[in-house]
């Protein structure tokens, strides 16, 4: 499938926006409602920490058929500070922004692969984050 949709992640209007599609792309894929919640909520948490580490960044959804199964890819990009220190972010109730923590392990547990890559170097800052879904 040769599908993919952006939302430019600036303001938090953006953060619903781009739940809205990956709920309306996940639903026309086939994805049940209990999957629809969860690409949703991961695609929330992905954009919110666009929006408050990053300032700006994208999501990008993209439609996915591999071995006769369909799929969402959804890429999370932003060119802020980058994380200094991965493994400490994605322990299960590490938060700087005073919310529950779920955050990055959260999205982690909600979908089916997960690949963070992040840089603090001057020049090439930022954190791409990657995930899959697929249909049961």
């Amino acid at each position: 499938m040769e599908f993919q949709s952006c939302v430019k992640i600036i303001n938090e209007w953006d953060i619903v926006a781009a739940r809205q599609l990956g709920r309306k792309i996940s639903k026309e894929i086939g994805f049940g409602t209990v999957d629809q919640a969860r690409i949703t909520t991961a695609i929330s948490e992905l954009a919110r920490n666009i929006f408050l580490y990053a300032g700006t960044g994208e999501i990008c959804i993209e439609k996915m058929a591999e071995a006769g199964k369909d799929g969402l890819k959804i890429v999370a990009k932003d060119k802020g500070p980058g994380i200094k220190d991965v493994r400490q972010v994605m322990q299960d109730g590490y938060t700087t922004s005073g919310g529950l923590g779920a955050g990055l392990p959260g999205v982690k547990r909600l979908m089916d692969t997960f690949d963070l890559v992040s840089s603090v170097e001057e020049g090439a800052q930022g954190t791409i984050i990657t995930t899959h879904k697929w249909v049961r």
